[in-house]
């Protein structure tokens, strides 16, 4: 009896065969980059395998070759970064940008507590790969060479997600918690670890990375989430890619986020 990891390598590992015996050259350089992509997760397992082979890692997967090349530009290639890794001057508009969420806090959890209206999971864009979508807060509506996506993510009570991969590393993922709470129920895990929120309310990660967030208590969890350049000697180069990036995903964030509520503003 074939187990579900067993299963889902089987459905994507014949096509892939097939595709192999005309393209090899093809599936040979994507089979390599994946090995290369997956590698630096701390634990290999079938599992992991099979989630970021032929489950919702499958993207993660065909952008792997685009991703490396992101990897070779960037300055270092840690799945964890602090604020002080980051340039000065990147450095300012990320503190700016949180600044702005600490200084508008109360207005913007009445906002989101609004929007909310009983859903189980919500997600609320002001920008999105440096377009942007919602005004409710327009210091947000800034031009940022940095910082490209700006949101909040919130978990009503006893919601989390699953182990997921997101797809693309032309930025790095920063979290910063609104409502931390003295309890070990509510985290983000990444690569395996667990990372508690009311021991420090920011997280900077590699979101292509394993990871899942969790809010296993009654009440709402915040999190903001900000979207910046890794650093980088080429600055231009990655906002060139944004761009195209922006030009090709507008309008289908829905497709990352399918199991969100899209918190539109509410007139």
């Amino acid at each position: 009896m074939l187990t579900k990891p067993q299963k889902r390598l089987l459905r994507v590992g014949v096509p892939v065969a097939v595709l192999a015996y005309f393209a090899p050259v093809l599936v040979a350089v994507f089979v390599v980059a994946g090995l290369v992509d997956v590698s630096r997760h701390k634990r290999w397992d079938l599992e992991l395998l099979s989630r970021y082979f032929a489950g919702n890692g499958i993207l993660t997967w065909l952008l792997a070759p685009l991703n490396i090349l992101f990897d070779l530009v960037s300055y270092s290639r840690p799945y964890r970064l602090r604020l002080e890794d980051f340039p000065e001057e990147e450095r300012a508009e990320i503190d700016g940008v949180l600044e702005i969420f600490k200084t508008r806090r109360e207005e913007i959890l009445a906002d989101l507590r609004h929007r909310m209206a009983g859903k189980k999971r919500g997600m609320l864009f002001y920008k999105w790969y440096g377009k942007d979508v919602d005004g409710a807060v327009p210091e947000f509506n800034a031009d940022y060479r940095y910082v490209k996506t700006i949101g909040v993510s919130v978990f009503n009570s006893k919601e989390k997600t699953s182990l997921h991969f997101g797809p693309l590393r032309l930025t790095i993922r920063l979290l910063y918690n609104l409502s931390p709470r003295e309890t070990e129920n509510i985290f983000i895990e990444v690569n395996g670890e667990k990372h508690f929120w009311h021991d420090d309310p920011l997280f900077i990660f590699d979101d292509t990375i394993q990871h899942r967030s969790v809010n296993d208590e009654d009440g709402e969890r915040f999190c903001v989430f900000v979207d910046v350049l890794r650093p980088s000697a080429l600055t231009r180069f990655q906002n060139v890619c944004v761009r195209i990036a922006n030009a090709l995903l507008s309008g289908v964030n829905r497709v990352f986020y399918k199991n969100w509520a899209m918190l539109t503003q509410k007139g």
